[in-house]
C-alpha cells in the first residue's frame, strides 16, 4: 500500500521526499493550513498538524507518514514542535503507517566525538537539541514504526528555510559569508540524494526493525572551505567577495530579533566538526545517494537565481 502523507511538504526537505514518492509510484497526500499546487500529483488536504483530528483524519489508509513540518526560523519550538511529534504518534497509531522524521545534529552537543554514529551518545548542549532528543525518544517509547534519517545541514535546487539559501548566499547577491571557521568541518546534505535515500529506505520496509536510525552522510567539507569554493567556481564569478558572518554583530541583534537568538545558539555547530558516519546505512542500501558537489552547488545556485528578485 504505497500511500503516505507528508506533513511539511511546503518545506525544503517535506517538498524533496514528496517529489521523490511521487516519481517512485507513490500516492501522496500533504497536510497544510493554506493547500497549495505547488507539487502537481500531491493530494492537498487543509488542515493543521497542531491539531490531532486532522492529523489523524489525513492519515487514515497510509502506511507512510513523513514527519518534515518544523516552526520556520527557529521560533516557538518549544511550544509547537513536541504536540506536533505527539500527534503524528498518534495518527501512525490509528493507521498503522511508519513514520519517517528527518532527523539533525542538534541531537550531538558541544565536545561530542567529530565521528559521529547511530550509537553515539546524544547528549544536547542546547535547547532545540534537547527537543529533538526528546522527539526520538517518545517516538521509540510509542511503539509505532519509525525510522530516523539525520544528516546535516540542507542546501536544494529550491529556496527553503536553510544556512545555504539564506545564510552562504541569498537571492541575487554576489557575496558569500560563511559562518564557520577555516580549518573546521561541516557536513552538508544535498535534498534530493536525502530524498532518494530516505525512500530508498522506506521501501526496505520488511528488512527494517520497529525502530530505526540511520546516518546520512551527505557532503563533508573537511576543512570549511570546500563549500564556499564551490559556490565561487558554480557562479563563474572569480571576483565573488567571501566573508566571515560577523557573529560579534549578531549578539547585538539578539534582544530584538528571535531568529538571530536561536542562531547564536547552534553557534557550536560551526565551531566544531561534526560528520556523520554512515556505514550502517550503505550496509543496507549497499550506497548512499550521491550528487558530485560541483553538480549539486550548480543546481542550488539554478534555484536561487531563478527567485531573485
Amino acid at each position: 500500500m504505497k500511500t503516505a502523507l507528508v506533513l511539511g511538504a511546503t518545506g525544503g526537505v517535506g517538498g524533496e521526499v514528496a517529489r521523490r514518492l511521487l516519481a517512485g509510484g507513490w500516492t501522496v497526500r500533504a497536510l497544510a493550513r493554506k493547500p497549495g499546487n505547488a507539487i502537481e500529483g500531491i493530494e492537498w488536504i487543509q488542515g493543521d498538524a497542531m491539531i490531532a483530528a486532522d492529523v489523524i483524519n489525513a492519515a487514515h489508509g497510509t502506511s507512510l507518514i513523513v514527519h518534515a513540518v518544523n516552526p520556520p526560523g527557529y521560533r516557538n519550538w518549544g511550544k509547537l514542535v513536541l504536540p506536533m511529534i505527539d500527534n503524528t504518534i498518534a495518527a501512525a497509531r490509528a493507521s498503522g503507517a511508519r513514520v519517517l522524521l528527518p532527523g539533525t545534529i542538534y541531537n550531538y552537543g558541544s565536545g561530542t566525538t567529530p565521528q559521529l554514529s547511530e550509537s553515539t551518545p546524544q547528549q544536547p548542549s542546547t535547547r532545540k537539541g534537547a527537543i529533538r532528543v526528546e522527539m526520538e525518544r517518545r517516538l521509540k517509547a510509542s511503539g509505532v514504526r519509525a525510522l530516523i534519517v539525520r544528516a546535516g545541514d540542507f542546501f536544494g535546487p529550491r529556496l527553503g528555510n536553510n544556512w545555504f539559501s539564506q545564510g552562504l548566499i541569498k537571492p541575487g547577491e554576489s557575496v558569500v559569508t560563511y559562518p564557520g571557521a577555516r580549518g573546521v568541518g561541516h557536513a552538508w546534505a544535498y535534498l534530493p540524494d536525502l530524498a532518494d535515500t530516505m525512500v530508498r529506505l522506506v521501501e526496505q520496509e520488511d528488512r527494517l526493525a520497529t525502530f530505526e536510525s540511520f546516518h546520512f552522510r551527505g557532503h563533508w567539507d573537511h576543512d570549511g572551505t570546500q563549500m564556499v569554493n564551490a559556490i565561487v567556481r558554480a557562479s563563474a564569478q572569480p571576483a565573488m567577495k567571501v566573508k566571515q558572518l560577523p557573529w560579534p554583530l549578531l549578539w547585538l541583534a539578539a534582544p530584538f530579533v528571535t531568529t538571530v537568538r536561536e542562531m547564536l545558539e547552534m553557534r557550536y555547530l560551526w565551531r566544531e566538526p561534526f560528520a556523520l558516519d554512515n556505514a550502517k546505512l550503505v550496509r543496507l542500501l549497499g550506497s548512499e545517494t550521491h550528487t558530485p558537489l560541483p553538480a549539486a552547488v550548480r543546481q542550488a545556485l539554478g534555484g536561487l537565481k531563478a527567485r531573485a528578485p
